[in-house]
């Protein structure tokens, strides 16, 4: 809790202190579990009260953990010494202090008289959430009484008042540490529906708000902290991130075990323990996150007062077809109700809640649960039409589905979200588990549907883009038919069903071939516009892949990507549009005119003419990896004698280099300045690749004049120098390169002059590219 008298809070005053395990310092056992977190705090009160100083007029009281019993095996001690007044207290507070740090005991601490705290707690409403956990430990048992019992009375008259600031402050740490329940290393504390949350439910609960502390959310606070228990047994000392190196070990120690999902048939897929465990937690997370939401709505209804008409009844205002307005909730007509249920009327409740941004009352997520009848097969239109709304409406649909997921709607949709549901994906660009990363595609494609033909299409394939994940083999390939299934389950005629298959089956298609293929080649346009078809499919894809980049994280998509992008969807429009590729474009006039070298940088672009001679891609790419550029795509040419690189670059760690110490050693470089080229050397030797082996792949048939060489390996400074370098000396010309970057890996293929047709060559050159790397 916040104080107004704070020492350093692990360790002694300016000392960084120990971490020592709580069961070191006060002989309990270790263990998971309520029990041994219990028995942890009733042996620091034994501790605690052998240490305190016998003296009238004061008072140990605990807040946090240790108040609520509810001690971790490497959780702090906070407590506040409580005084009527008392001289000295000072000394008193050093003499109990200073026992507590020589255990090795984190200590968070106050000194205060009963006035002082509320004073305090008054004026910050997390000071007053921590005295709701007060407890007396030691010392004058009357002193301490009159401080809890004062704080949790102050905190129910003036609770509603506070709640607004208290959101605040909770809408600002969720916006730093993110949603729990989708994250792969979640922060178990701070994150939105961790076990500061849960915090929040039990003040919410004191202040007489809401029954917040509901069955389910006793349960998912129980496992979470039994997931923090297991977090810093495994860990060796206080840490509440779940990182992904340590989830197999936490899965161990909760007994939590690798089990068969989905059916019997070709969803049925094996997760590992790790997966097991994050499920899990974004499970309690998601619990925490409904409860706390419908109670936030509770104190803003008991703050604004309802609305009544003047026969004192509330006030209901239509919004859809069966939904109404009622409280700033959405509930369902009296006539729906009454009558049969529509099998779409779930569906059409979520898009009236996602279009008008209001939530949907828990009894009517209740109603709708137990009596809504299954939807058929095909759909009828108005659940297909609710669908199509519902995942075009923008902001209003996560918070939408995700209640709908809460009371299982979602399942009775579409059974496939059950696989999918918190699913993790192990690739350090995604920020969300799979369901939520789907979800977020759908919002994100709202965006483009105006670019498209037809949008309701690009929204379905939105969603439905990875549907494959999780299940062995390509996803796109696996969730090609799937998605078809959907699609025809849903209700769309044939064709349509068959382009989002082909969505589903081509929508890495864009972004693979704008960083991996050289954009000039008409055979890379040729191809892109044959597999695509048309179009309308064009556009959808680039929505698409504009969406998918977008609810992936910012590692996904970067400006010059989506340049690429719009490149390629160009040219592929002109060849689809008119039957001819079109043409290369001519190179810069400026550099196959005037004296040599010639060097041209723009805000990306670094262009370089020098006359003809082997090694000059390698040499550029090492100049600009001595200046910390990445190179994003290279391309090499000879015009009359000249040599030509043109590179499309970026800062490696998003400072720009000096453009006159780039230019200087560039002109050096490409005219054989020894001194340059010993520091590319000493560069490459000292920033080699570490990770798992380095692959090559050979594509034959995908260019028009060159075979093409792909390596994948890990990605480091000055990789593309020393692999053009080796490339070269192995007698192999490269015409272009393109780099693309995924997390820690790279995939860079490089355009080699020629057909390299014997076995025994392109062993060569493999042999020479892996020993570069």
């Amino acid at each position: 809790m916040t104080s107004l008298i704070k020492e350093n809070a692990s360790g002694h005053p300016g000392d960084g202190g120990a971490n020592f395990l709580i069961n070191e310092v006060v002989g309990v056992p270790g263990g998971i579990g309520a029990d041994a977190r219990r028995a942890r705090a009733e042996a620091l009160d034994g501790w605690l009260r052998g240490i305190f100083p016998a003296r009238a007029g004061i008072a140990l009281v605990a807040v946090g953990g240790l108040g609520r019993r509810q001690c971790a095996p490497y959780g702090d001690v906070d407590l506040v010494l409580l005084h009527a007044g008392v001289p000295g207290i000072d000394e008193l507070a050093a003499s109990l202090w200073y026992p507590i740090w020589d255990a090795g005991l984190r200590l968070d601490h106050s000194v205060r008289t009963v006035a002082e705290a509320l004073s305090v707690a008054q004026d910050d409403v997390k000071v007053a959430l921590g005295l709701l956990d007060a407890r007396h430990v030691a010392g004058d048992p009357v002193l301490a009484d009159q401080l809890v019992r004062t704080a949790a009375d102050h905190w129910r008259r003036t609770a509603v008042r506070q709640l607004p600031k208290l959101r605040e402050i909770t809408d600002a740490r969720w916006e730093a540490h993110g949603e729990l329940a989708f994250l792969l290393e979640g922060d178990l504390k701070e994150a939105a529906g961790g076990l500061r949350d849960v915090g929040l439910l039990r003040a919410i609960a004191t202040a007489g708000v809401t029954d917040a502390l509901r069955p389910a959310v006793h349960a998912a606070h129980r496992r979470l902290l039994d997931t923090r228990d297991a977090l810093h047994q495994q860990v060796g000392r206080r840490v509440d991130r779940v990182v992904a190196q340590e989830r197999d070990g936490v899965a161990a120690l909760l007994g939590l075990r690798a089990s068969l999902t989905g059916d019997a048939d070709a969803e049925a897929v094996t997760i590992g323990d790790g997966d097991v465990l994050l499920r899990r937690v974004a499970g309690d997370a998601r619990t925490v996150s409904h409860a706390l939401d419908d109670a936030w709505r509770a104190a803003d209804r008991l703050r604004a007062g309802r609305h009544r008409s003047a026969a004192g009844r509330p006030l209901r205002r239509p919004v859809a077809r069966d939904v109404v307005e009622q409280d700033g909730e959405l509930v369902l007509a009296r006539t729906a109700i009454g009558a049969r249920p529509d099998p779409s009327l779930s569906l059409r409740v979520a898009a009236a809640a996602a279009t008008t941004r209001l939530p949907i009352a828990r009894a009517t997520c209740e109603w709708l649960a137990a009596y809504c009848p299954p939807l058929p097969a095909p759909w009828p239109p108005a659940a297909r039409a609710a669908l199509i709304t519902l995942l075009g409406a923008g902001p209003g649909l996560v918070p939408a589905w995700e209640t709908c997921d809460r009371y299982g709607l979602i399942d009775g949709w579409l059974p496939e979200w059950t696989r999918l549901r918190s699913l993790p994906q192990h690739n350090p660009v995604h920020r969300f588990t799979l369901d939520r990363h789907l979800v977020q595609a759908a919002y994100e494609a709202s965006r483009h549907t105006r670019d498209v033909d037809r949008p309701d299409l690009l929204l379905l394939g939105a969603f439905l883009h990875d549907i494959g994940k999780g299940l062995p083999g390509d996803h796109s390939t696996v969730g090609a038919p799937l998605a078809e299934a959907v699609a025809t389950r849903i209700g769309l005629p044939d064709d349509e069903a068959a382009l989002i298959t082909k969505l589903v089956r081509l929508h890495l298609l864009l972004p693979d071939v704008a960083t991996r293929r050289d954009l000039s080649d008409p055979k890379t346009i040729a191809g892109v516009a044959e597999r695509v078809g048309d179009t309308t499919t064009l556009d959808l894809l680039h929505g698409l892949v504009r969406a998918d980049a977008a609810a992936t994280g910012p590692a996904a998509w970067s400006e010059w990507k989506g340049r690429l992008v719009a490149e390629l969807v160009a040219r592929v429009r002109t060849a689809l549009d008119t039957g001819v590729v079109p043409a290369p474009p001519a190179p810069d006039p400026a550099l196959v005119a005037g004296p040599l070298p010639v060097v041209h940088l723009g805000e990306d672009r670094v262009s370089v003419a020098a006359a003809d001679r082997r090694g000059l891609l390698a040499t550029v790419a090492g100049c600009l990896a001595l200046h910390r550029l990445e190179v994003i795509s290279a391309d090499a040419a000879t015009v009359d004698g000249r040599a030509l690189v043109q590179c499309r670059v970026q800062p490696r760690y998003g400072l720009a280099p000096d453009p006159i110490a780039l230019t200087a050693d560039l002109r050096r470089a490409v005219t054989g300045d020894v001194s340059v080229t010993q520091r590319l050397r000493g560069r490459a030797l000292a920033a080699r690749a570490r990770g798992a082996a380095p692959r090559v792949v050979w594509h034959r048939e995908a260019a028009t004049d060159a075979v093409l060489l792909e390596l994948r390996a890990a990605d480091a400074a000055g990789l593309l120098y020393r692999v053009a370098g080796a490339l070269d000396e192995a007698g192999a010309q490269v015409r272009a390169a393109r780099i693309s970057t995924l997390g820690g890996d790279v995939v860079d293929v490089f355009y080699l002059v020629g057909g390299w047709p014997t076995p025994a060559d392109r062993e060569r050159i493999e042999a020479a590219v892996l020993a570069a790397v």
